[in-house]
């Protein structure tokens, strides 16, 4: 099975992920902020991940760090998991609609990380938490993880909608790019030969 564990230590957080790619959408994600905590759990259920987080922040000072750095952390697992990417459809998007939300994500397993982000949260915050941190995430995540990244919110005015609505965009689009393609044989899905 594709798999990884990471482990992340600095003077801000303490980090352990633990990823299962060909999962059954199960998790256990303990970050200490709800809200980011609700997001992930998007994020395994809808690209079937088995995805365990723990992550110890300096949540005193605020969620910054610990968001980032967890975006960081996933994005090194899946890099890991996924290996040579030999077999997989490498290519995945999703138009995913939420009540009042309408996100549409593209991404590429290519190796090459770049982020475009077109999502705007019409609130500072959701509860208590900053909505700036939903494209922290990503950003790390797609740097670490090495995707090319496209987020669109097309249409919302619920900022927690909006933002659900792009962690579960994002998932259903990885889902498919991480699928084995029955027709590739086990070939690197590049011209190039490698990813």
């Amino acid at each position: 099975m594709r798999k990884a564990t990471v482990t992340r230590t600095t003077n801000e957080t303490r980090i352990t992920v633990s990823l299962t790619l060909d999962g059954t959408g199960t998790y256990d994600n303990q970050t200490g902020v709800g809200f980011f905590d609700h997001m992930l759990d998007q994020l395994a259920r809808h690209a079937m991940l088995d995805m365990t987080v723990r992550c110890e922040g300096d949540l005193h000072i605020d969620d910054h760090h610990s968001v980032e750095d967890v975006g960081i952390a996933i994005g090194q697992a899946l890099a890991q998991a996924v290996g040579d990417k030999a077999g997989i459809n490498r290519y995945g998007s999703c138009l995913l609609p939420m009540d009042d939300a309408l996100v549409r994500a593209a991404l590429d397993i290519s190796g090459r990380p770049f982020l475009v982000w077109n999502v705007d949260m019409p609130t500072a915050k959701i509860g208590t938490f900053d909505t700036e941190l939903v494209r922290e995430f990503f950003q790390a995540f797609s740097t670490h993880a090495g995707l090319t990244l496209h987020v669109d919110a097309l249409h919302g005015f619920n900022s927690h909608h909006i933002a659900e609505a792009a962690f579960k965009a994002v998932a259903r689009a990885l889902r498919v790019a991480l699928e084995a393609d029955p027709r590739a044989a086990g070939a690197i899905p590049s011209t190039k030969g490698t990813l």
